[in-house]
């Protein structure tokens, strides 16, 4: 869906998944230092927004979800994953329940597939799944953020910030009083410096939770059955996840950024060395420069020099080794 803020002055679009939202207004660095400093916001409005109502909605989603929610208490958020039968990492749910209904928002475009695979997993569960996108934009407020939400928008509160679920009809009117505008660049640079991976991003057809480090964050080690577990668990107590993900350092005199899968080698091994993971997301950050997230094997040397294509990166350990 295209958003009416991109008539703002200044607006550049989002390409690619986040098409439809600003990529940024005009300053990108000005944008980042904004957010930083809790002012402002970022239009998420591309975002899916999803919403489970009735009796049973807790605890039929504990029964699909990575995260223990059957005693979610009412605006507490929390996020949770959808894992395969081999628990690979197909979709991720940023929640939050209002006493009535569950809010979700998700990656722009996989909302239809999530509610197809929740729809099949009813059974006799009192529980209502309605795809609510084209009536709910998702709006971020930066940690600090003083500016006022209208009464009755449901808000998920979390370090990083709030998410605001508002009326889509609301939109223009509320964000001329929210701040300056941010885009979707400076959210992004905010999030791999916080080291937070996104689906699609950070994901492959073959991620698991422990290579993004997300045990305890969107995976309850401690609830029942969910399909995708007996990976969980088996990683958990038996062995190490294949890969890691790495906050990479990138040099600086390049002009270009290395793109979503570029492949990294060890720099001792030179052009011609094998691969040993690849780029998921990279970034002009306002203080620490172009930097990136990455996915290696977990055996590389948390001291190793690296190359990201014909960039130089040197790496930060995320998830231990």
């Amino acid at each position: 869906m295209k958003s009416p803020l991109l008539s703002l002055p200044g607006a550049v679009a989002a390409e690619g998944v986040d098409e439809g939202v600003a990529a940024h207004y005009g300053d990108l660095f000005r944008e980042q230092r904004a957010l930083a400093d809790g002012t402002g916001f970022v239009d998420l409005s591309h975002r899916g927004v999803v919403t489970v109502s009735g009796e049973d909605r807790l605890s039929w989603l504990h029964l699909l979800l990575t995260q223990h929610v059957s005693e979610l208490p009412a605006g507490q958020a929390t996020e949770a994953l959808i894992l395969s039968a081999h628990g690979h990492i197909e979709h991720a749910l940023y929640l939050v329940d209002d006493g009535e209904t569950v809010w979700a928002h998700v990656e722009p475009g996989t909302q239809e597939a999530l509610i197809a695979y929740l729809e099949s997993m009813k059974f006799f569960y009192r529980a209502e799944v309605a795809d609510r996108t084209g009536d709910f934009a998702v709006v971020h407020l930066p940690a600090g953020s003083i500016a006022e939400v209208p009464a009755g928008v449901v808000v998920r509160e979390t370090a990083y910030g709030r998410d605001l679920f508002l009326p889509r009809a609301d939109l223009e009117s509320y964000t001329r009083a929210a701040g300056p505008p941010a885009g979707i660049l400076a959210h992004e640079a905010l999030r791999v410096e916080q080291h937070r991976p996104r689906l699609g991003f950070e994901t492959d057809h073959r991620t698991i939770p422990h290579e993004l480090g997300l045990i305890g964050t969107a995976v309850h080690l401690q609830k029942g059955c969910y399909r995708g577990q007996e990976t969980v668990a088996r990683v958990q107590n038996l062995g190490k996840p294949p890969r890691r993900l790495v906050f990479l350092h990138l040099d600086g005199s390049e002009v270009h950024l290395p793109a979503h899968g570029t492949e990294i080698r060890l720099a001792d091994q030179g052009p011609d060395g094998r691969s040993i993971g690849f780029v998921t997301t990279s970034v002009r950050h306002f203080e620490l420069g172009p930097v990136a997230l990455a996915l290696v094997k977990r055996n590389v040397p948390v001291d190793a020099r690296l190359m990201a294509g014909d960039t130089a990166a040197a790496q930060e350990v995320v998830v231990e080794p």
